[in-house]
């Protein structure tokens, strides 16, 4: 996909009876459904059942079993409650006939109430002295293993530009920090559905990655078997995904071959407009 609109359409959804949907897949490199995909859709199934008047505050999935990249997904939404100010779905994502992927989505009217934040880490340089990590990725293009020089070949919709630029095939424990800036290519309409989901389906990047640094003296990435298990995102204020976000992550703990991330997402004028944890599988491949 190489830009925003493309991205909306290919995840959107058809209705095909109340509460059930269907979606198709696009390929990211990866043998299996990416799982920006899987979350962006299913956040997207959950809102097409509510009124137009809620915007979704908080997300939490878990990731069940891979899926299949040759077969449509079948998403069905539970309502839960409607209440008077909230209202909650839960959502089944399916496969084959067996569960993929289960999440829960909670979505409330505007309101006021308390507000404070807090703030962007300071220094980081403007993601406008920065460049695209597929350009960064090509100085490495002789050490990447065959499995992952599809995932970098294949154009994005998301634009990411780290702003510490890390060498994954060198043997060097660094801190689990990291900052990328992030942005939608192309301009986006003002639905801010349509902002939280491009979100929500950017958010499933560089997050498990950054659980490695530490660890880069004992292993490198193409040894490594890795996977999402569980995804959480909240939505704190309203902001645009065709417009530059700082991603800001850092991972406290890996232990049991999980890695625990979280980050936070900024505007350029340190506006914190979400927050996403994710905890995935991380252990060294199997020898066959």
């Amino acid at each position: 996909m190489k830009d925003v609109a493309a991205l909306l359409q290919e995840t959107d959804l058809e209705q095909i009876e109340d509460n059930i949907f269907r979606g198709q897949s696009h390929d990211v490199g990866s043998p299996h459904i990416f799982g920006g995909q899987i979350l962006a859709q299913a956040l997207h199934a959950a809102s097409c059942t509510v009124p137009e008047d809620r915007i979704a505050h908080s997300f939490h999935g878990y990731f069940i079993l891979p899926g299949d990249l040759t077969k449509p997904v079948i998403f069905e939404v539970e309502r839960i409650r409607d209440g008077g100010s909230f209202t909650t779905r839960r959502i089944v994502a399916i496969q084959h006939g067996k569960a993929i992927f289960n999440s829960s989505a909670s979505f409330q009217l505007r309101q006021e109430g308390l507000d404070h934040q807090i703030e962007m880490p300071k220094n980081v340089v403007s993601p406008d002295t920065l460049v695209d990590d597929r350009i960064i990725a090509e100085n490495y293009a002789d050490f990447i293993p065959k499995s992952l020089q599809k995932f970098l070949e294949i154009p994005r919709p998301i634009e990411f530009r780290p702003v510490e630029i890390f060498d994954y095939f060198k043997p060097e424990s660094l801190p689990p920090f990291r900052n990328v800036w992030i942005r939608a290519r192309g301009k986006m309409d003002d639905d801010i559905k349509n902002h939280q989901k491009v979100l929500a389906y950017a958010s499933d990047y560089n997050l498990l990655s950054t659980s490695i640094l530490p660890h880069q003296h004992e292993v490198n990435m193409p040894q490594l078997q890795m996977a999402s298990l569980d995804h959480a995102m909240w939505f704190h204020r309203e902001f645009r995904a065709d417009e530059w976000l700082l991603f800001s992550i850092d991972s406290p703990s890996a232990s049991n071959a999980r890695g625990f991330t979280r980050g936070n997402f900024f505007t350029q004028e340190g506006v914190l407009v979400a927050s996403v944890v994710q905890e995935g599988l991380i252990r060294k491949r199997r020898k066959k």
